[in-house]
């Protein structure tokens, strides 16, 4: 065995042993995986990646996604031993109370870690959506001699991840755009929770993934470095494909339960970590033994990343000289900075017409893209019908050059994860659109946004009953309470056009996810001279119309129903009594008011509140109380005309009154 070949085995057995270590003492996790993807993780990040694990915000960093999220000792493993700010100490705090090595990896906590991971498929998908921004920002910023943006994406995915079908819709994706910067090393063990993955997954994945559009190679022996440097290096020469690397490897291996289920997601225990230590040639009483030649070995990752990192510093000096006013729009981008007079174009839409919102929404998002060249987005596949083409610009991807539009197909799962890769991925503003009630296709990639609060822009059309013909199957009901019951999820249900582009903007400023709510239906437009739509949708509610003095009822609205509460508010009034009207787009904006601008919207004292809805009842009682009242939908719609639909279930001004009348009553 050669000088080389013995210091490879070294560091080799120094990540598969932190991490047996790092699981036995926290009494939980999963070995497996790091034992038997140890080597294909080695060769990657000591021969190929580039990264400064001094910097881990570099930005013209290659990408890596641990994607079975489960293996995340094998990352922490290789994030401690190569330099970045993870201390053994965390190491051996692993899985415990405020440690930044939790049990998934945390996109946020965890220097070096790109993305949250642990849900399968997602990292995938994460990724995929990674090298379409890496694409897009390459064609926006390439000159001859100049390959400002030049990086990989690269992740370990399993045969969960495969089985997923976010995977599947994310790989025939990046497959059809020829995501050629995409490598994927397959950790395939033949081994899942319940046993030989003979159980439930016998497709032969080289062939389905060949017929996805990408290069597969295999590498027959998970324990040869070399096998697998040559893999990723063919992997890098094809320019036209993304690559699958199947790698055959042995869970647990070097263990006494190698190959075996039980090593998954169990602590090796005593007795069969003291026979790995043996098997392995490692110390028996010396847990987190790292050798020095290994660590010195793993090191030089930081004097290559700072290397590296200079060199493409002196390219981007270089690149400004020579192209100022392109490097000026990259490092804004880069630092997620706006332009000046980004909204400068926005419309502002006339108190005499009436509009969907989902049109008014098209309409801001063009104005926006026109000042905003690194918006790019798109919709599975309903464009026409969520308004979410940009006008004027050609496709992403499929070969073609300085398109923005994304055709994520009928895969709104995909496009979900796609755009929280994007997001994660920096230098452009993602978003997605789809029908509503297909939000629930894509909530893992949701609630993925949320935890990792990063900026994605989900695009929700055809809203509510409203919908009309298409009926319940297309109709949500429960899904705005659900988007609201995510935590850090901003939702936005716009009333109109004006509360429409304010929401816009509240969007591409946002640091976190939005997702926007968008009628089918036209709705009347609010005057915007008028009412203080610009100064109160940011704070998620606001006083539309009042009264002299204190209000003897509070008429809530959102979305389409606003216009209702303000119909119903002028026979109130008419009848002498005292409504304020009161517009509440987003719970979760004005939750994050103040106490005192909150009763100022919603005095305490006034008791008879109504608020109106078309859809789940559940949550209102936070903001109408308890003696107050709701109009809203708690069962399915039907198939008929949109407004026949709102009129039978209840959505209508006399309704409205009639129930507000209701709601004097009882707080006499």
């Amino acid at each position: 065995m050669g000088d080389q070949e013995t210091l490879d085995r070294l560091c080799i057995n120094t990540i598969r042993m932190l991490a047996v270590d790092m699981v036995e003492a926290a009494n939980s996790g999963h070995p497996g995986m790091p034992l038997g993807a140890a080597p294909m993780a080695y060769v990657l990040w000591t021969r190929f990646l580039k990264h400064n694990p001094a910097n881990p915000a570099w930005f013209n960093r290659d990408r890596f996604i641990l994607s079975a999220g489960h293996g995340s000792a094998l990352l922490y493993a290789l994030l401690h031993l190569t330099g970045y700010d993870l201390p053994l100490d965390e190491l051996k705090n692993f899985r415990q109370w405020e440690s930044r090595t939790p049990g998934h990896p945390e996109y946020g906590l965890t220097p070096g870690v790109e993305a949250t991971t642990g849900p399968l498929g997602q990292g995938f998908a994460m990724g995929t959506g990674m090298a379409l921004a890496e694409l897009f920002l390459a064609d926006q910023f390439n000159k001859p001699d100049f390959d400002l943006v030049d990086h990989y994406t690269y992740a370990i995915v399993s045969d969960g991840d495969l089985m997923e079908g976010v995977a599947s819709e994310a790989a025939s994706l990046a497959g059809t755009m020829g995501l050629s910067k995409l490598v994927y090393l397959y950790d395939d063990n033949h081994i899942s929770i319940e046993g030989s993955t003979d159980l439930a997954f016998r497709e032969d994945v080289r062939r389905r993934f060949e017929a996805y559009g990408w290069q597969v190679i295999r590498v027959a022996d998970g324990n040869d470095p070399e096998s697998i440097a040559t893999a990723i290096e063919n992997a890098r020469a094809d320019h036209e494909h993304p690559s699958l690397i199947m790698v055959r490897t042995h869970i647990g291996c070097c263990s006494p339960k190698e190959d075996t289920a039980s090593v998954h997601g169990e602590p090796l225990g005593p007795e069969a970590t003291r026979q790995t230590r043996e098997n392995l040639g490692w110390p028996l009483d010396s847990a987190f033994h790292i050798p020095p030649e290994a660590l010195d070995h793993f090191r030089q990752a930081l004097v290559e990343g700072e290397a590296g990192e200079k060199e493409w510093l002196d390219l981007l000096a270089a690149y400004r000289r020579e192209h100022p006013e392109e490097a000026a729009r990259f490092d804004g981008q880069v630092k997620g900075e706006l332009p000046t007079d980004w909204d400068a174009d926005l419309p502002v839409f006339s108190a005499e017409e009436k509009i969907a919102t989902r049109a008014a929404s098209g309409k801001v998002l063009n104005a926006l893209a026109g000042r905003l060249p690194h918006m790019i987005g798109g919709s599975a596949d309903l464009a026409p019908s969520n308004k979410t083409l940009i006008s004027g610009s050609g496709d992403l991807g499929l070969g073609q050059s300085g398109g923005r539009n994304i055709h994520f197909g009928v895969r709104e799962h995909a496009m979900g994860a796609m755009v929280n890769g994007m997001a994660l991925h920096g230098g452009v503003i993602p978003y997605g659109g789809t029908f509503f009630v297909f939000s629930d296709y894509m909530r893992p990639a949701l609630r993925l946004a949320a935890l990792m609060n990063v900026p994605s822009i989900f695009i929700f059309t055809h809203e509510s009953i409203g919908v009309g013909e298409d009926g319940p199957t297309h109709q949500p009901v429960e899904h705005l309470v659900s988007l609201r019951a995510i935590p850090r999820m901003t939702v936005i249900r716009p009333a109109d056009g004006n509360e429409t582009a304010e929401a816009w903007k509240y969007a591409v400023q946002s640091r976190g996810p939005v997702a926007l709510l968008l009628t089918r239906q036209k709705v009347p437009n609010l005057d915007a001279a008028k009412y203080p739509v610009a100064d109160g949708l940011p704070r998620g509610a606001y006083v539309l119309s009042d009264c002299q003095g204190t209000p003897d009822l509070i008429l809530i609205g959102t979305g389409s129903e606003l216009n209702l509460a303000m119909a119903a508010a002028e026979k109130l009034s008419a009848e002498g009594r005292k409504v304020r009207v009161v517009s509440m787009p987003s719970w979760e904006l004005f939750a994050s008011t103040s106490e005192a601008y909150q009763a100022s919207v919603l005095p305490p004292e006034v008791k008879a509140r109504l608020a109106v809805e078309a859809g789940s009842s559940l949550g209102w009682r936070t903001w109408v109380g308890d003696r107050g009242n709701v109009i809203g939908l708690d069962h399915f719609g039907a198939s008929a005309p949109g407004g026949q639909i709102m009129d039978r279930l209840g959505f209508n001004v006399d309704n409205v009154v009639a129930r507000a009348k209701a709601v004097l009553e009882r707080c006499k």
